[in-house]
């Protein structure tokens, strides 16, 4: 982890500096806190811990901030403040691609890209500036990341969709599967995540969107700008999910679904083959999947007819 200075740190949060320059080697906890550590407080009681402990620095916000103490700095969001450092100290080092990694001859790697060990960047994807490869990662041809991407180890990005045609003789052959994926800048990628390219369009990951582990994306899904996607979500081809919705842990959207943005999917919420889900911050629950009072109400009736 790179350290960082009283100075860099109040640049990066734009807040003002206050005392001399110091700096901090960690974020942690209350408990394992040391002089150069930096931790964050989001009300009077955590300040109060926070106070307690070995802490160099503590974000706290500004309305709890008594000017008179040189360890608490006010930011308008300790937490998010706290996140924005831990992602700039454990930065991965620029520009290193691992001897055992496999870059094709025509696939592009821009300034700054790091790639793990044993991925396999193939020949016809581009992956961008700044991003972070993880290990065992596989990128094939087709695929193209923005900028500033993390990918994290075990996942594959422009995988063959799941798309096959039955014939007279009741058997099935595959759809042509020959689009492309296309990931945009800032997109988070979990470990063991599929991500399936275009059968004969693309696949689309909007800037911002953070998909967590063990999720699939079936092929020509649109997914919007700044999405959350929990862990073990499942996705059919051709679906659409609007700017900034969220799809809680296990939710499962079969194909030709369109969430809007700002909706919200409960866990193991189930949205069957061409539904709409409209109403930015709605929350839906169940399955199929329905707004919450509906779900609730059922649920009750449930309970007293059993």
């Amino acid at each position: 982890m790179t350290g960082i200075t009283l100075k860099s740190l109040c640049e990066l949060l734009e807040v003002k500096a206050t005392g001399e320059d110091r700096r901090f080697q960690r974020l942690s906890g209350f408990e394992d806190a040391a002089p150069d550590s930096i931790v964050f407080a989001e009300d009077e009681g955590a300040l109060q811990a926070a106070l307690a402990s070995a802490a160099g620095l503590i974000l706290a916000p500004d309305s709890l901030v008594p000017g008179s103490n040189g360890r608490i700095l006010g930011v308008r969001q300790p937490k998010y403040a706290f996140a924005l450092l831990g992602r700039w100290m454990n930065g991965s080092p620029g520009g290193v691609i691992h001897p055992t990694a496999w870059i094709g001859e025509r696939a592009e790697i821009g300034p700054g890209t790091s790639v793990g060990a044993y991925s396999v960047v193939e020949d016809g994807a581009a992956v961008g500036k700044c991003c972070r490869i993880g290990n065992h990662v596989t990128i094939h041809p087709g695929v193209m990341l923005g900028d500033d991407v993390v990918v994290q180890a075990g996942a594959v990005l422009g995988s063959t969709g799941f798309g096959y045609v039955r014939g007279p003789d009741r058997s099935y052959i595959l759809f042509p599967q020959q689009g492309r994926l296309v990931i945009g800048d800032g997109v988070e990628i979990g470990a063991n995540t599929t991500i399936d390219r275009g059968a004969l369009g693309e696949t689309r990951i909007g800037r911002g969107t953070k998909i967590d582990n063990l999720v699939h994306i079936g092929h020509n899904c649109t997914i919007g700008e700044d999405v959350i996607i929990a862990a073990q979500v499942g996705i059919a081809g051709s679906t659409k999910v609007g700017d900034g919705a969220i799809l809680a842990g296990q939710v499962g959207l079969a194909e030709h679904v369109e969430i809007g943005p700002g909706v919200i999917v409960g866990a193991q919420g189930g949205v069957p083959t061409s539904k709409r889900l409209t109403g930015s911050g709605e929350v839906f629950w169940g399955t199929p999947a329905r707004p919450i009072r509906e779900y609730l109400k059922d649920l009750a009736k449930l309970r007293r007819s059993s």
